[in-house]
């Protein structure tokens, strides 16, 4: 990937810093078209500054990134000769020839980023190396290239227009402008926390939606989130011994591509997990909002985000996920960044020693973090638990027993004993009330008196401009109060319950998330809030009731986001177990 790191005394680097690369290594690098959307020139354009050392990183962007993207840095900037060259394809500073591929310590060292973005669109690279008092305009359009000489305090920009104007199959393949944008935004979020030490804004048609200081973890999270996860936040550093030996690792941590040679591999490995754990009296319903980053890149990597999940344990209410930043530092010969063709993902060494060491560094965190919720559990049972007329329960022979663990129901039927999760069985009952109620009607809102602000993150802030009527259907009442902020004047009122204001983000991101049925998937994240939660004691009368409903459910056999509601273990199962092959004796 092309960068501008050049002009710099660091390291000895100075003017023509930026070379060619060698065809053996450009066979070595991976292949693939690296601008497939506006979101990857972004990405590009902010890995770049950030490998130039930049404090600040502004994002401008028109529409849907399409018309035009802007990325202003005030990093160390490039010396002409490095400008024109950096345009060029295979053209870096960060390595030198193959050898150097195992142990990149850049964000990236790909040579066809710039010259990948101007073949895609109109480019223009306007910068100013360090003690330099002229600074280097660079254009490529239509592949003819300009210099000349540009005004412009130390750093780059990069501004690019027309994106795949050439190309009309790449822009009908979008998404709609609302989703480009939005990822847009959920990839600035994901560098700004990655790097919270950079200060970070995102403007989108004029309007700032992001803006972090880069003071640090605790303000990046109120900028993304709000205060609220931000002072739920517990500050975690953790460091393991990874021991020595092996290579990439398949699966969702590596694809088994060889990083680290044979001098990573004779090495011992020490990993460092740190970032900040929001306490479970804040979740979300995916894991989407566990953050990673390897190395100071943001990663999507399903193995790592369970890791991290599992470290919360029976602290998540059922079906909830954890808010976290975790991110993690390895030796560089120790991940490879060069399996696909965005670095949307990476090949780690030994990833389930990572995995564990991630899970570990989380549960030791979260051991002696105060964790305490504050207020009630707010459950409307009374209602949602009143006994409803229509055909038989499929639990009408069930007896209740007992609860286990605050969280199952113990019933006993004339085909066994059947084992009630009680969360997702409260779950399935609300969501078939709520979607039964509001078949042919809006939902029911009630008023906020006062109005309540509510602050989202970028992607959940870009779902609610994309889904603004059917968010309306669904009950609520709101305005953008500046930025990612909103002002909710309404909200749902299901099942005798007011939801919370902050419920606006999550039915938001349940559209923008292209289920078959959107509006059931809302629906279903609406009927998780009042649901009874792991650790809520029930009174056997109040079990009782709640089986009985269950067993009038359509189908009640699984809540609504697909989880199993009940488990039936036979007699003879029982029997088998103890042995007892000659009846009741």
């Amino acid at each position: 990937m092309s960068e501008h790191r050049e002009g710099s005394s660091e390291g000895g680097r100075g003017p023509g810093a930026v070379r060619e690369l060698d065809r053996a290594t450009v066979e070595r690098i991976a292949a693939g078209e690296v601008i497939t959307r506006p979101a990857r020139v972004v990405a590009e354009l902010v890995e770049n500054a950030l490998d130039a050392g930049a404090e600040r990183i502004d994002v401008e962007v028109d529409g849907d990134g399409t018309d035009r993207i802007r990325v202003a840095d005030d990093g160390r900037g490039m010396a002409r000769e490095d400008a024109v060259r950096a345009v060029e394809p295979h053209t870096t500073s960060k390595i030198r020839d193959a050898s150097d591929l195992a142990n990149a310590d850049s964000l990236g060292f790909r040579g066809e980023a710039l010259a990948s973005v101007a073949d895609a669109g109109a480019l223009e690279l306007t910068t100013t190396a360090e003690r330099e008092d002229l600074g280097t305009r660079v254009r490529v359009a239509d592949g003819d290239t300009s210099v000349a000489d540009a005004g412009r305090a130390r750093g780059t920009t990069v501004e690019v227009t027309d994106l795949f104007a050439d190309r009309p199959a790449r822009r009908e393949s979008l998404a709609s402008p609302a989703r480009e944008f939005g990822r847009i935004s959920e990839l600035v979020a994901d560098y700004a926390l990655a790097r919270p030490a950079v200060a970070f804004s995102l403007v989108h048609d004029g309007r700032e939606t992001l803006r972090t200081p880069g003071t640090g973890t605790t303000d990046a999270l109120v900028a993304v989130y709000d205060r609220e996860a931000a002072g739920h936040a517990t500050a975690f550093d953790h460091r393991a011994d990874l021991g020595s030996g092996g290579g990439a690792s398949g699966g969702e941590g590596g694809n088994g591509a060889g990083c680290g040679k044979e001098s990573a591999n004779d090495a011992a490995v020490e990993l460092r997990a740190e970032g900040a754990l929001v306490a479970p009296a804040v979740t979300r319903s995916t894991r989407e909002h566990v953050h990673l980053a390897v190395n100071g890149r943001p990663v999507a990597n399903e193995r790592l985000r369970r890791a991290v999940a599992s470290g919360y344990g029976t602290l998540l209410p059922s079906g909830r996920e954890p808010v976290a930043v975790v991110r993690l530092s390895l030796p560089p010969g120790s991940v490879d960044a060069n399996v696909h063709p965005a670095k949307e993902r990476v090949a780690l060494r030994d990833a389930d020693a990572v995995a564990e060491a991630v899970e570990t560094g989380v549960r030791d965190a979260l051991t002696t973090a105060d964790l305490r919720r504050s207020g009630e559990v707010a459950m409307d049972l009374d209602s949602s638990l009143a006994p409803a007329a229509g055909s038989d329960s499929d639990f009408a022979d069930a007896s209740v027993l007992g609860q286990f663990r605050d969280l199952y129901v113990l019933c006993e039927a004339d085909d066994g004993l059947l084992v009630i999760d009680q969360h997702a069985a409260h779950e399935r009952v609300n969501f078939e009330r709520l979607r039964d109620a509001l078949a042919d009607e809006a939902v029911p809102s009630a008023a906020v008196d006062p109005a309540a602000t509510v602050s989202l993150d970028p992607g959940a802030a870009a779902a609610v401009e994309e889904h603004a009527d059917a968010l309306r259907e669904l009950g609520f009442a709101f305005e953008r109060f500046g930025g990612s902020t909103y002002r909710v004047t309404a909200v749902p009122a299901p099942l005798g319950r007011v939801a919370g204001a902050d419920a606006l983000g999550e039915a938001a991101s349940s559209l923008a998330r292209g289920e078959s049925d959107p509006r059931e998937a809302a629906l279903a994240d609406l009927a998780c809030h009042p649901s009874l939660k792991a650790g809520d004691a029930l009174d056997r009368e109040t079990a009782g009731r709640l089986v009985e409903r269950l067993g009038r459910c359509e189908q009640p056999y699984a809540c609504p986001h697909g989880r199993p509601t009940v488990l039936t273990l036979g007699e003879a199962t029982l029997a088998d177990g103890f042995e007892r092959h000659g009846g009741r004796r």
